[in-house]
C-alpha cells in the first residue's frame, strides 16, 4: 500500500474537523499521517488534532498557502487534500491506490451533496461532473497526487481561492489525472443558506471572472466583503 499523507486546511471549523478526523481514524486502511493546517492558530484546533493523533501546523489564513505548507511538511508518497467538512466513502485509500498503480499520477473523487437535499442537488451534481471533465475539479473533491508529481506541477497556487486550478492543469499536462467513481460528500450548508441556484450562479460568476483575468486575491476580497470568509478555507 502507498504511504498517504492527508492534508486538511482549517479555519475556525473545529466541530467539522473533529468529525473528519474521526472518520479517518475509523477507516479500514488508515493513512500514515494526517496534517491539519490551521489558519486561525486556535488552541481548540490544536487540541482536536492532539486528540486524534493529527499533526497541527499554524499558518496564515489563506487556503492556498495552507495547502502548500501542509504539502511541504508531508512525508508520504501520496498527498491527499481534504476540506474539513468532507464526509468520506467507506474505504477511499484503495481506490486511490488502484488509480495510481494503473498509471495515474493523481485524481479526484465524485462530488456529492451530503444528507437529504432539495431537488436541485442531483442536477447540480451532474453539472459539476461535466464541469470537471471539461474544466477543473475543485478542492472539495478530495484531490490527490503523487508527491513527485505535485512538486513537478508546482503545487497549489498561494491564493485564497481557485488555488487548485493551475495545479490540476499542470498535472493533466504531465499525465493522467483520473476521475474516481467513488464519491466524496460535501456539506450543503452554503447552498441551503444562500439558495441552491443563487449559490451556484455566484460561484459561476466568480469562476468566469477568474477565467477572464481577475486575480484570486481580488475575488477573495469580494467574498469576504459579503461576510463569507469561511468559504475561503473550508469549501468551494
Amino acid at each position: 500500500m502507498h504511504e498517504f499523507s492527508v492534508i486538511i486546511p482549517c479555519y475556525r471549523d473545529e466541530s467539522r474537523l473533529e468529525q473528519l478526523l474521526s472518520q479517518l481514524n475509523a477507516l479500514p486502511d488508515i493513512p500514515q499521517e494526517v496534517i491539519v493546517v490551521d489558519g486561525a492558530r486556535q488552541t481548540a484546533c490544536r487540541a482536536v488534532c492532539e486528540r486524534y493523533g493529527a499533526r497541527w501546523l499554524a499558518a496564515t489564513p489563506c487556503r492556498g498557502q495552507q495547502l502548500r505548507a501542509g504539502a511541504m511538511s508531508a512525508r508520504g508518497e501520496i498527498l491527499w487534500f481534504l476540506h474539513a467538512d468532507a464526509r468520506l466513502p467507506e474505504n477511499p485509500l484503495p481506490a486511490m491506490a488502484r488509480a495510481l498503480t494503473n498509471g495515474a499520477l493523481g485524481g479526484y473523487f465524485r462530488f456529492r451533496f451530503d444528507g437529504a437535499c432539495a431537488w436541485p442537488a442531483p442536477l447540480l451534481e451532474a453539472a459539476i461532473a461535466l464541469r470537471c471533465r471539461i474544466g477543473v475539479p475543485y478542492g472539495d473533491q478530495g484531490i490527490f497526487a503523487r508527491r513527485s508529481s505535485y512538486l513537478a506541477a508546482g503545487g497549489h497556487a498561494p491564493w485564497p481561492l481557485f488555488e487548485e486550478v493551475p495545479l490540476v492543469r499542470n498535472l493533466r499536462a504531465l499525465g493522467r489525472f483520473q476521475a474516481l467513481t467513488e464519491s466524496l460528500w460535501v456539506d450543503p450548508r452554503r447552498w441551503q443558506r444562500d439558495g441552491w441556484w443563487r449559490r451556484t450562479w455566484r460561484n459561476r460568476k466568480l469562476a468566469l471572472a477568474f477565467a477572464c483575468g481577475v486575480s484570486a486575491e481580488k475575488l477573495a476580497g469580494q467574498y469576504c466583503h459579503r461576510g463569507d470568509p469561511d468559504d475561503l478555507t473550508t469549501g468551494t
